[in-house]
């Protein structure tokens, strides 16, 4: 079901350069690890993502897949989205304010894929993306403002990668996980020592390593099998808080305590990931593709910053998170010869319990629903749009400690609509 064509190099590398070079703005959401990265398989809700193997971005997807490649090939996508998240508070809640307005909104996605083919069963590939980030940004008013005002961890990563085709069915690919990670936080502090409102800021960067590999298994014509794993990366987060509006006594309190002028360590673990996936040729026009995902939450760490009593020695919160799993199902429809129709729904499990979730990092389950199209304007050219809905789960939150008070409640809305536009170019 996919396309195959050769042409000349021109300056398209150049190209590419130009067009992914300019990221500055990944896409980063609730959802901490994203599937969605600027590819046609947000069509599918990423179901067969490891498996596809059919465009430039199986260069992340599965290393292993740029081996079934033909020829070089580029693929960019721009992926605007749209995210609101609203808190509805419950009556448990000890602090005055209001809901915190929608602490998502417009989020912009950019990403790049380049696999060139030096042998027909060597090949070498390079993706620009983002697959890692959150963003909360709430009223400086709300009830929650103890737990969380401004939370935003932005990554950039590039991902260099190699695949090899030892036989007809089988082939294997592997590479490096260079990521680039900004975190700034803003939380509100309970200045109840001088009858205030104070705030801790932090904001902190680093570069982390990590490594991906793939392979891919083809038993038959048409059907194939793919593993991915993505190791973890650690990103060491560190910075001297700064306070604002600090009233004499709790300056004075935190001061003894040694958590003013001390270096917070807000150092966190991009979570190992294992994803299998499949894809079936049911009919000459008809596929079927799924994922089974598992992520290493547990190891995750601790990137939230949290102000728990007057004689807090130091900021961050510990919380308890647990591995996570996921499935996706998905079609493909070739409903002409050059139109492919997508459609795919995925569920991925809840990391935490509403007892340790925060506001700062509201993550629950997630259900995804994405539809998509391709067209192909000539053997070299396809062009694609997508659309997907995520529904980042009621995230519920009853936390309390003796500073920042009780918070209790949900995200009645909480929900990002995604939407891309894909150019897949051989040469």
């Amino acid at each position: 079901m996919g396309f195959h064509h050769k042409a000349g190099r021109g300056g398209v590398a150049a190209l590419f350069c130009v067009l992914v070079g300019g990221i500055s703005a990944p896409v980063h959401a609730a959802g901490l690890f994203l599937y969605e990265m600027a590819t046609p398989d947000l069509g599918t809700a990423s179901a067969g993502r490891a498996a596809a193997a059919d465009n430039a971005a199986t260069a992340f997807g599965n290393p292993a897949g740029m081996a079934r490649l033909e020829s070089s090939q580029m693929l960019v996508g721009i992926q605007p989205a749209y995210g609101i998240t609203r808190f509805d508070r419950g009556s448990d809640t000890t602090v005055s304010g209001g809901n915190g307005g929608n602490a998502l909104g417009f989020i912009p996605g950019l990403a790049g894929y380049f696999v060139y083919s030096a042998t027909p069963d060597l090949k070498f590939g390079l993706s620009l993306a983002s697959d890692f980030g959150l963003s909360a940004r709430y009223q400086s008013n709300w009830s929650g403002r103890y737990y969380s005002l401004d939370s935003e961890l932005i990554t950039v990563g590039a991902f260099p990668v190699v695949a090899y085709r030892i036989n007809p069915w089988l082939s294997i690919g592997g590479g490096a996980q260079i990521i680039y990670g900004k975190l700034n936080s803003k939380t509100g502090i309970n200045d109840v020592l001088d009858g205030g409102n104070a705030s801790l800021d932090i904001g902190a960067d680093d570069v982390g390593f990590g490594g991906m590999a793939g392979i891919l298994l083809e038993p038959l014509e048409g059907t194939r099998f793919g593993v991915t794993y993505t190791s973890q990366v650690k990103l060491d987060l560190k910075d001297k808080p700064k306070t604002n509006n600090l009233g004499p006594l709790l300056q004075e309190a935190l001061d003894l305590s040694g958590l003013t002028g001390a270096k917070v360590d807000l150092g966190l673990t991009i979570p190992n990931q294992v994803m299998v996936s499949g894809y079936h040729d049911l009919t000459d026009t008809v596929a079927v593709v799924g994922n089974v995902v598992w992520q290493q939450w547990s190891q995750f760490g601790q990137p939230n910053l949290e102000v728990q009593s007057t004689t807090s020695r130091k900021a961050t919160a510990n919380l308890d998170y647990d591995d996570t799993w996921g499935i996706a199902l998905g079609a493909r429809y070739r409903f002409a010869p050059d139109w492919l129709w997508s459609v795919g729904v995925a569920f991925d499990s809840s990391p935490i319990s509403k007892s340790q979730r925060t506001p700062a990092l509201p993550l629950d389950q997630q259900i995804r629903v994405g539809t998509g199209v391709q067209y192909a304007l000539n053997d070299r050219l396809t062009i694609g749009t997508a659309y997907e809905y995520l529904n980042l789960g009621e995230a519920d939150i009853d936390r309390s400690k003796p500073l920042p008070g009780t918070l209790q409640g949900n995200y009645a809305t909480n929900e990002i609509h995604f939407v891309n536009a894909t150019l897949s170019l051989k040469f």
